[in-house]
C-alpha cells in the first residue's frame, strides 16, 4: 500500500480533517494513498449515517488503514461549550471553533419540520446596520469541517444517529457570517448535506442567505441548485445604502436581476425575500409598493422579518398594525407573503441576534472577493 503524506488541507496538528473533504474528494484522497476510491463511501457512512468518528470502530476497514487514518488524519469537531433553550422550544448552542473564537447556531423545531441554523464565517465583515452579528466585527471564515462539524453535533445532541429518526431536515445559512464570501467551503458543505452518502437532503431542504454577493449567486446556480434567501431589506438604494452597505458594490437592479437568472429553469423557481421591518425606515405604505415594483418578473415570496432588539442599536421593531398593512400590500400585488414568527427571542437566538465570541480583526469587504475572505 502506498501512502503519501504529504496534502493540501493539513491542519495545525500535521493531521489532514477528514470533515474538511467532499466524497470527491475523499475519494480522491484514498485513491492518493495508495487505496480505493469506494473506501470514502465506507468513512462517510460511518460518519454522518452512524455518528462513527473512532477509526478503531470502523470495521469494515482493515486495521492497516485505521492504524494509518489514525496516523494522519484526525475527524475534528467544534464543541459545545452551552446550550440555551427557549420556552418555545428553541435551542441555541455556543460552538467552540478554536481557542478564541465560536460562533452559535440555533435549532428550530415545528410540527412538519426541524430547522437548523448554522453559521459560515466567525463575525461577518459586511456590517448590517440592523444585525447584531455584524456589530462584532469579523475574524475568518469557518472551514468545511467548522461548518459541517457544526451538523453533526447538533444531530448528535438531538439523538439522530442514535434513533435513526431524521430531526434535523432544513438547513438554512443564516447564521453567523455572509456564506458566499466563503464560497468553496459552503459549496462543499452543501455536497455533504445532499449527497446520499453524507446527511442526504433534499436541495430544496437547504437554502442560502446571501446580503447579496452577485458572483457567488451566479456560481451557485450553475453549482449546487439549492433555495436562495436574499436579505433584501429596502426597495431603493439610497436606503439600503445605509442599511445594507454590500449594495453600494452590487446595487439593486443588478441583484434582482441575478435573482431572476438564478430562477430560470430550476425545478423549483421561488426565491425568498427577507425583509426586516424597521419602525420609521422602511415599512411605510410607499416602501410596500416600491418594493412591488422592485419584485415585478421575479418568481419570490417575501418573509417580513420583525425586527429583534440587541445592545446598542437605536432601532425598533414595527408595529404589528403596520406590518399586516405591509404584508397586505404585497398580497394584494400578488406576491407570496408571510410575517415570520420571531422564535427564541428570550434567548437571543432570533433573527439577526446571533453574536457568539469573535477576535475581530480590521478587514474591508473588497468587491468580488467572494470566498477569500
Amino acid at each position: 500500500m502506498r501512502f503519501v503524506r504529504e496534502h493540501a488541507n493539513i491542519n495545525m496538528t500535521g493531521k489532514i480533517n477528514l470533515l474538511d473533504y467532499d466524497l470527491n474528494a475523499l475519494g480522491s484522497y484514498f485513491n492518493e494513498i495508495g487505496d480505493k476510491s469506494f473506501r470514502a463511501q465506507q468513512v462517510a457512512k460511518w460518519i454522518y449515517h452512524h455518528g462513527v468518528v473512532d477509526y478503531k470502530l470502523m470495521t469494515n476497514l482493515s486495521k492497516t488503514l485505521r492504524r494509518y487514518l489514525a496516523e494522519n488524519t484526525i475527524i475534528k469537531l467544534p464543541e459545545i461549550i452551552t446550550e440555551q433553550r427557549s420556552e418555545d422550544g428553541t435551542r441555541k448552542w455556543l460552538v467552540r471553533i478554536d481557542d478564541k473564537n465560536s460562533v452559535e447556531m440555533v435549532f428550530i423545531p415545528e410540527d412538519d419540520r426541524g430547522t437548523l441554523c448554522i453559521s459560515s464565517q466567525i463575525g461577518c465583515p459586511l456590517d448590517c446596520k440592523f444585525c447584531s452579528t455584524a456589530q462584532q466585527g469579523f475574524n475568518r471564515n469557518l472551514s468545511t469541517a467548522e461548518i459541517i462539524g457544526q451538523i453533526w453535533i447538533a444531530n448528535k445532541t438531538l439523538g439522530y444517529f442514535e434513533s435513526g429518526k431524521r430531526i434535523i431536515t432544513n438547513i438554512v445559512f443564516m447564521g453567523m457570517g455572509e456564506p458566499l464570501l466563503n464560497y468553496d467551503n459552503v459549496l462543499k458543505t452543501i455536497h455533504l448535506l445532499t449527497d446520499d452518502l453524507g446527511f442526504g437532503l433534499a436541495r430544496r431542504r437547504v437554502t442560502v442567505s446571501t446580503s447579496g454577493i452577485i458572483p457567488g449567486i451566479d456560481r451557485l446556480k450553475d453549482d449546487a441548485n439549492v433555495s436562495l434567501a436574499i436579505s433584501l431589506h429596502a426597495s431603493d438604494n439610497a436606503l439600503r445604502d445605509s442599511i445594507v452597505p454590500i449594495n453600494r458594490s452590487y446595487p439593486l437592479a443588478d441583484l434582482l436581476a441575478a435573482c431572476r437568472r438564478y430562477s430560470t429553469g430550476r425545478a423549483y423557481a421561488t426565491v425568498t425575500i427577507e425583509y426586516v421591518m424597521l419602525n420609521g425606515v422602511n415599512d411605510s405604505a410607499d416602501d410596500a409598493h416600491s418594493l412591488v415594483k422592485c419584485l415585478q418578473g421575479l418568481s419570490a415570496k417575501v418573509n417580513l422579518i420583525p425586527f429583534n432588539k440587541f445592545p446598542g442599536t437605536n432601532y425598533t421593531c414595527s408595529n404589528r398594525t403596520t406590518i399586516n398593512a405591509f404584508r397586505d400590500i404585497l398580497i394584494k400585488a400578488g406576491i407570496v407573503t408571510i410575517t415570520r414568527k420571531t422564535r427564541g427571542d428570550d434567548i437571543d437566538a432570533a433573527c439577526g441576534q446571533l453574536v457568539g465570541k469573535v477576535m475581530a480583526r480590521a478587514i474591508r469587504y473588497q468587491k468580488n472577493q467572494v470566498g477569500q475572505m
